[in-house]
């Protein structure tokens, strides 16, 4: 039997219609600009199409709770559930056939990342008897899945892109119909918007949209212009599910309600005096103990861990602690060196954040007993950043190597480990490390950003990079005097010791 979901109507006046079933095969996608109307027609295929099939929003916005309300879907806010247990929340929505919203609102943007991807993965992952239809609708997809590096750590993006490409490319077989809105196409991974076979698309003003749209669609490129056209709420669309030609829609009526504020027009109130509005505004604040706290901040898991690393009998530590003669500290800085080069020997290490690595370091100092006390995260990233340079334990502690910290402290934390890198090769009159040694130091496998640093500090005035014969370089750092040999900036990766 073939289920007709209406999603609006056409410029003749016609119902437009999706085959629920083929949509659910071939996937879609939808494009436009704020305020085009996504949301809206996306709630329009989710009304419609609720008594058909199970469905799941992954909703950073909060826009789609309401569905609650009218259709039943199961509200589940994200920033009440780990990473954990919202990949087992996801095996459980699977197996009990239960629609939901994931509402992450609440939570900062690269948590939304690390919540989604497990979320997903968790539908993604679920045994083969609970492979049953779900379509899975994910807004503002660029979020998710961007074409270029953002704001957020690499580590959340390639986890929060990894499940959006397996939703997209792989979860057909296992009854996942993706369903995703972006504001711009260019800011979509292509491997992630190439998988989708129906396309809705909205209004658009830029030229490089305008033009991915239009190829998308089949049409010529002197027709992209069309797409400025489009009022709210109408798209063009396309595919297998819908019309086999372009075709102009107009989104019908939602039954629920967005919670976000409309463009509608709201007058102020009558205006106040002077006096009166000073009164309202600039009065005293209540007191603190009178003022409910909209959520309750959570204190970031390096903290916590750090709390449990110092953390110890109070019969203990009613006693008095003699402190540590030298030859104790020099041995306590031995055994956390020690612990860091085993965190530094995974593979992944260098592409981890710091922040990650901090959580990995306190974990294995409680397992080894390493006793006093424990680091907090600023110690622990010039401890990282001077074992990422590979500086010997009786190097590190000279006044020489502590002339290269002090000037490594004027640069922004995730480049110092870089300036330390070129300090010890010019310390011990060393090659210059190539860019894709560089590039590992920055925790990055683009050679591009390795390039991009070393201008970036040679405009900060810490070095000058000299061009040699051979095309070689060398670096010289400015107030040290230390330079390094000539290198091959091409050359291999070279993985420096870490003590």
């Amino acid at each position: 039997m073939t289920i007709a979901i209406e999603i609006g109507l056409t410029a003749s006046g016609n119902p437009a219609e999706f085959d629920l079933e083929e949509l659910l095969s071939t996937r879609l996608l939808v494009q436009g600009n704020s305020g085009s109307g996504k949301s809206h027609l996306l709630r329009r295929l989710l009304e419609q199409s609720a008594p058909w099939v199970q469905q799941v929003v992954v909703d950073p916005e909060g826009d789609f709770t309401s569905l609650a309300d009218r259709f039943g879907h199961l509200v589940v806010d994200a920033a009440d559930h780990t990473e954990a247990a919202l990949q087992v929340v996801a095996e459980r929505v699977r197996r009990h056939r239960v629609s939901v919203v994931l509402n992450l609102e609440h939570v900062e943007v690269e948590a939304q990342l690390r919540l989604a991807a497990a979320f997903l993965g968790g539908l993604f992952d679920v045994d083969r008897d609970a492979w049953n239809p779900v379509m899975v609708v994910v807004d503002e997809a660029q979020l998710f899945a961007p074409a270029a590096a953002s704001e957020t750590s690499d580590e959340a993006r390639r986890a929060a892109l990894g499940a959006m490409t397996n939703l997209m490319c792989r979860g057909r077989k296992r009854g996942l119909a993706g369903v995703i809105a972006t504001q711009r196409l260019a800011k979509l991974a292509k491997n992630v918007a190439a998988e989708a076979s129906n396309f809705m698309m909205g209004r658009t003003f830029l030229d490089i949209d305008m033009a991915r749209a239009a190829d998308l669609l089949g049409m010529e490129r002197r027709q992209a212009e069309m797409f400025r056209d489009l009022e709210r709420g109408q798209f063009m669309a396309l595919g297998p599910s819908i019309s086999r030609r372009p075709l102009r829609v107009r989104v019908g009526l939602v039954e629920t309600g967005s919670r976000s504020a409309g463009p509608k027009l709201v007058p102020p109130p009558s205006q106040a005096s002077a006096a009166e509005a000073r009164e309202l505004i600039l009065a005293a604040p209540e007191p603190e103990a009178l003022r409910l706290p909209r959520r309750a901040p959570r204190a970031p898991a390096p903290d916590i861990l750090a709390q449990l690393a110092q953390a110890r009998p109070a019969a203990q530590a009613a006693e008095p602690v003699a402190p540590a003669s030298p030859a104790e500290q020099a041995e306590h800085r031995r055994r956390l060196r020690a612990v860091l080069a085993k965190v530094l020997m995974e593979p992944d290490a260098p592409f981890r954040p710091a922040s990650v690595l901090y959580q990995d370091f306190l974990v294995r100092c409680r397992i080894e007993e390493v006793g006093g006390p424990a680091i907090d995260i600023p110690a622990f990233r010039r401890l990282l950043t001077t074992a990422r340079a590979g500086i010997a334990a009786e190097v590190a502690e000279g006044s020489e190597w502590a002339q290269a910290v002090s000037r490594a402290e004027s640069l922004p934390d995730d480049v110092q480990g870089v300036f330390l890198l070129l300090a010890r090769a010019a310390l011990e009159r060393q090659p210059c490390p190539s860019d894709a040694t560089l590039a590992r130091a920055y925790g990055s496998r683009s050679i591009g950003r390795a390039r991009r640093l070393l201008t970036y500090m040679e405009e900060q005035g810490a070095l000058v990079v000299r061009a040699e014969r051979g095309g070689k370089r060398s670096v010289v750092l400015v107030g040290l005097a230390w330079e390094t040999a000539p290198g091959d900036p091409n050359g291999p990766e070279e993985m420096g010791p870490v003590t």
